[in-house]
């Protein structure tokens, strides 16, 4: 009788006598199987801490850098005012008429300026310019950094202040100076919104400046991109009405000086130049982030902020460059009103952008490619009582750039 395959089979195998002669089977596969997920676990781990350290503990760690050098800076500076006092204390006991100099006047670094702010009694008209020295601005203002809801705006701001659907205000003693679309690029950080506006609105107000805040926010899963936001704003906001000036605002940074004028001029404008959480000194003389301002014609002339930096960083270094290159210099505020308090991040780390250094050795060959003028988009959009929002889900393929 011939000998099937599968009889071979059950020939060959044998089930174990007992139960106990499983148990070595059972902890041979146990042990592969928990060195399996050994393995898994540390591999995976070992990816994370190195995604992490690329994207974004540099960051964290010029952040850290940049702190432990500004308190260098600053002792640097308290050595020097030492010095300045000591010689100043010298110099007025040396001389008969008890300042620096023998005419009598005292020209130190340390003598109060004097100021050109209006009276309180200044009468304003309204068929005259608003002035951009009122006397209702009263310099250093104390920072509230307390959460609190839209709703609770509303009781802030009443109808009687007469702020239009959107947040266009303008004032009706005097006819604004500026019209200022301030453009705030947004994601996740509902919380900052009314702290911005409670600060934003008054002072706004207090300038006598015609004004509108546009929140553009981005949507989608995609790494987030600040400065096409900014373009996104820019030409949706040019829609609605004849602006002249252009305020590109970071939702955390919050103003510590209503003198801090923000309407724009004949250059470009940083006014964000003290900040809170760089020791109140500017990081390096090319820094143009967090608050600035330029004229429409000065962007459309720079071609706006470019549409290849996605994620953080860059994005405002490249704008300096194209600045520069269509030959315009950066104005600042002067002394303290440049101060901001940032508010603090419920989330820290967004991911970093680490092509922009390749990005800004070219920014002269990508200025007039890459910005305004190649941006295609979708908006979506809906008004609340002190903004308007503009929703737009943002892909590398909305701003094409040929080879350059």
């Amino acid at each position: 009788m011939p000998v099937r395959p599968g009889d071979r089979l059950r020939a060959a195998w044998k089930p174990p006598s007992s139960p106990g002669a499983m148990r070595p089977l059972l902890r041979r596969l146990l042990r592969v199987s928990n060195r399996s997920i050994f393995a898994f676990i540390f591999f995976f781990s070992l990816s994370s801490s190195c995604l992490y350290f690329i994207y974004v503990a540099p960051g964290i760690a010029n952040t850290y850098l940049f702190m432990v050098q500004a308190q260098g800076i600053l002792l640097r500076d308290n050595v020097r005012t030492i010095g300045h006092m000591l010689r100043q204390y010298t110099n007025k006991n040396a001389t008969l008429n008890g300042t620096d100099y023998p005419d009598g006047t005292n020209a130190t670094d340390f003598t109060a300026q004097s100021t050109t702010y209006l009276p309180e009694n200044f009468t304003i008209l309204p068929h005259l310019p608003c002035p951009e020295k009122l006397p209702f601005m009263h310099g250093p203002q104390i920072v509230n950094m307390s959460e609190i809801t839209l709703d609770d705006l509303d009781l802030m701001f009443p109808q009687d202040m007469e702020i239009r659907q959107g947040g266009h205000w303008k004032p009706k003693d005097c006819t604004p100076r500026w019209k200022v679309a301030i453009l705030i690029p947004f994601r996740n950080r509902h919380e900052h919104l009314p702290i911005f506006f409670r600060h934003l609105i008054p002072m706004l107000q207090r300038q006598r400046l015609e004004f509108a805040f546009y929140v553009i926010e981005q949507a989608g899963t995609q790494t987030f991109n600040r400065a096409m936001l900014f373009n996104v704003g820019f030409k949706e906001a040019m829609k609605d009405h004849k602006w002249d000036c252009m305020i590109f605002h970071d939702v955390d940074h919050i103003p510590e000086n209503d003198r801090n004028y923000y309407g724009c001029g004949e250059m470009p404008r940083h006014f964000a130049t003290k900040l809170d959480k760089y020791m109140y000194i500017l990081p390096y003389n090319e820094f143009f982030g967090g608050v600035s301002g330029l004229t429409v014609e000065q962007y459309r002339k720079v071609n706006g902020f470019p549409n290849a930096f996605w994620g953080w960083g860059g994005e405002d270094d490249d704008l300096w460059n194209r600045v520069h290159y269509a030959g315009f210099n950066v104005s600042r505020p002067e002394g303290d009103r440049g101060k901001y308090k940032s508010i603090p991040h419920h989330h820290r780390g967004e991911v970093q952008f680490l092509g922009r250094y390749k990005l800004l050795r070219y920014s002269k060959e990508r200025q007039y490619l890459d910005g305004l003028r190649n941006l295609i988009y979708a908006p979506n959009i809906s008004y609340e009582k002190f903004y308007k929002n503009i929703t737009v889900n943002l892909v590398p393929e909305l701003a094409p750039v040929k080879d350059y």
